[in-house]
């Protein structure tokens, strides 16, 4: 447990109320129990990529906010949602009312793709169509097509998994899920026959999660399959003993993947390796996707010079993501986070999660984030009188900038569970003008 010391009395403002916001609220408000913590959102709602990242049929996941919950409620720390710095507050502004800021903003923009036709209207990456289907404000409007027989999903890690997994299954499957209703009523009536996922490197370099590849197998109207020669029959001996056996594990699925009848249901989701987009195709809407095949030499992949296409009418690449420039801070050059000394950017500001170390770990990284940032502000931050939120809040009125507290967010939380359709958990508002409808007590619907 962290000491409180002479930093008694500060004043913090944390930018971004996702999950490393949340952990830097609990630790400094754990360091410090009489500082005053401001979690500053830009959207009126909490918890970031709990509520439109994490998949919507992944339920227990997002129960993780449960203990946001609780650490909202503490007595130190405050909400703020529905403020944008860098755009309704300058980070300047928001700095001379606090003694330490701590971005948490992490890295809401998806990597380009970078190759000739990806700015056709029908590609997307997969921040913004996992915001699509999850009813992310800034991506409910997106209107995917979804009638063409088939997409292509870019990347070889969970995301991708996602991305497909929540395109192959039937409304039954996603009835339990909160998925956006816009969302579920568009792939209810989609005509998606395949659903391919390419990787430039093979299955052994694949960083899928096993629980993931499982779930593949147990789909109702959909079958998971791979191509048997591209499987190897071993794993290598370059592998740790721990690695090695994870890495089985995957393999076991895709040899099961290998032996499954393509005809045995309605849909396929074809796994393909050693393969790296060079094209999208089509005049002024995608028609396929061409290809390299690839090989692993060391560390490195290499093209073979062998060209393949994969007819298609929808192509979403999960190849990373990278911050948000509003802010007006000095990203390092190749590896989209922060340029910070072990989490200081400068003397009262400081950075955590995906924006220091760029987007990588799991939900838990964020926690060790947030201790290590909050022994560094005790270290290095004195009280200095600062107004701390009574100063910020002066600004909001002065700018009429409408705000929302906890207290909004549970009103409309509950409006949104109380429209739920029947197994589903909410049903949520994907229109921040009907988020500040229900706080304003009038009756609202979510779309």
């Amino acid at each position: 447990m962290l000491q409180q010391n002479a930093a008694s009395g500060l004043k913090i403002a944390i930018v971004g109320a996702g999950p490393a916001g949340f952990y830097a609220a609990e630790a400094l408000a754990a360091a410090c129990p009489d500082c005053e913590i401001t979690l500053i959102e830009r959207l009126p709602t909490p918890y970031g990529l709990i509520r439109s990242g994490v998949a919507p049929d992944h339920q227990t996941t997002k129960s993780i906010q449960n203990t946001f919950e609780r650490i909202a409620r503490l007595d130190n720390i405050r909400f703020v949602g529905n403020v944008e710095i860098g755009g309704d507050v300058s980070l300047d502004e928001l700095r001379r009312f606090y003694d330490g800021v701590v971005l948490a903003c992490g890295a809401p923009l998806d990597a380009p793709l970078g190759i000739p036709g990806d700015n056709l209207p029908e590609v997307y990456g997969a921040a913004q169509f996992v915001g699509w289907y999850n009813g992310h404000p800034d991506f409910a409007e997106l209107n995917p097509r979804l009638d063409g027989g088939g997409v292509v999903v870019i990347g070889n890690g969970n995301v991708a998994i996602d991305i497909a997994r929540v395109l192959s299954k039937s409304p039954d499957e996603l009835a339990n899920s909160d998925i956006a209703h816009h969302a579920l009523q568009r792939l209810s009536v989609a005509d998606l026959s395949d659903v391919h996922i390419v990787g430039r490197r093979g299955p052994v370099e694949a960083k899928f999660t096993t629980a993931e590849l499982q779930e593949l197998g147990e789909l109702q109207t959909t079958v998971a399959l791979a191509d048997a020669a591209e499987l190897p029959e071993t794993i290598g001996e370059e592998f740790s003993l721990r690695d090695r056996r994870l890495k089985n594990k995957n393999l076991e699925c895709f040899k099961a993947f290998a032996q499954a009848d393509s005809m045995s249901r309605a849909r396929r989701l074809r796994f393909q390796f050693n393969a790296r987009p060079v094209q999208v195709l089509g005049d002024d809407r995608v028609e396929a996707v061409r290809f390299e095949r690839t090989r692993v030499v060391g560390e490195a992949v290499e093209g073979t010079g062998e060209i393949f296409e994969i007819p298609c009418s929808l192509v979403v690449y999960a190849i990373g993501y990278r911050p948000s420039p509003m802010l007006g801070v000095n990203l390092r050059g190749t590896d989209n986070r922060l340029q910070s000394d072990a989490g200081r950017v400068a003397p009262g500001l400081y950075v955590v999660g995906w924006l220091k170390r760029g987007p990588s770990g799991k939900i838990g990284t964020n926690r060790i984030d947030g201790e290590e940032i909050a022994k560094k502000i005790i270290a290095e931050v004195d009280a200095s009188g600062r107004t701390g939120f009574s100063g910020l809040e002066k600004l909001f009125q002065e700018r009429s900038l409408r705000w929302t507290d906890f207290d909004d967010w549970k009103a409309i939380e509950a409006a949104e569970v109380a429209a739920a359709l029947m197994g589903a958990p909410r049903r949520k508002f994907v229109r921040v003008d009907h988020m500040l409808e229900v706080c304003r007590k009038i009756p609202a619907t979510p779309a």
